[in-house]
């Protein structure tokens, strides 16, 4: 069933307004009749089930007809940290990873970042990263909207490190330590609880991926250095590994 978000304000009563692009997609691409019904959420604690009450080519009444649980959403909360990649590719990241349950992104700017950061293009590529995220979550039948954050620098990101309770730092190198073997023990110590929840955040690197100098500071402020097995992954595709990984093993897809 069709989902769309609005915001608290709108979901204050029994009846719904929605207007924009959302109501264009009702009207004119899902071509909504009088009486269909879809799934409204405010992205916080408020999710249910409306039928269209009336419309025009520009707004859509909805009315409410019941409330629904908002247990879409993972226990373990991951954000994603990515090195801004060039081309198109983090749009791709923000559109897979918010299907498969990451809760945020962090752009940042590393050593061998490729792309020239442009503050006055980054406020537009900003508003389409996150109209990619809010659109990836109805797919994917999501109860929040990941937020997108602006791009931030190498020294902010480390500083942001104290923020969660582990910092798993994607490092090709690493011949050592892989997520799978320190996500089984973060998973087991932090989750126990029934209703508790977790905050992780995995750093993945641009095309070039990262300098050992870039390693030793993510390790002094906190992270550990993982590898993601021995292939060699695109700086697109790491990031949804490690995300299938984590979200695996706290139990999301089947595991523990």
């Amino acid at each position: 069933m069709q989902r769309y978000f609005v915001t608290p304000a709108q979901f204050a009563e029994d009846r719904v307004e929605i207007t924009g692009d959302d109501a264009r997609h009702i009207t004119k691409v899902m071509r909504g009749r009088l009486g269909d019904k879809f799934i409204l959420s405010d992205g916080v604690s408020r999710e249910a089930l409306f039928k269209i009450d009336d419309m025009d080519g520009h707004r859509v009444l909805a009315v409410l007809l019941e409330p629904l649980e908002m247990n879409h959403e993972p226990r373990l909360q991951v954000t994603i940290a990515q090195s801004l990649p060039k081309g198109d590719k983090m749009e791709t990241v923000i559109q897979k990873c918010t299907e498969i349950g990451a809760v945020s992104f962090v752009p940042f700017l590393s050593e061998r970042t490729i792309v020239q950061y442009d503050a006055k293009k980054e406020v537009k590529r900003l508003e389409r990263w996150r109209k990619i995220a809010k659109e990836a979550a109805e797919q994917a039948h999501r109860n929040r909207i990941p937020a997108v954050d602006q791009p931030m620098s190498w020294k902010n990101l480390l500083a942001a490190f104290d923020g969660y309770d582990a910092v798993y730092f994607c490092y090709e190198k690493e011949s050592g330590a892989q997520l799978r073997d320190k996500l089984k023990p973060f998973v087991e110590a932090v989750l126990q609880a029934d209703d508790s929840k977790a905050s992780l955040l995995l750093v993945v690197g641009p095309e070039g991926g990262f300098t050992e100098q870039e390693c030793r500071a993510a390790e002094q402020a906190g992270a550990v250095s993982v590898a993601l097995g021995r292939r060699i992954l695109r700086c697109e595709t790491a990031g949804m590994t490690a995300l299938a990984c984590a979200l695996y093993e706290s139990g999301e897809m089947g595991g523990v």
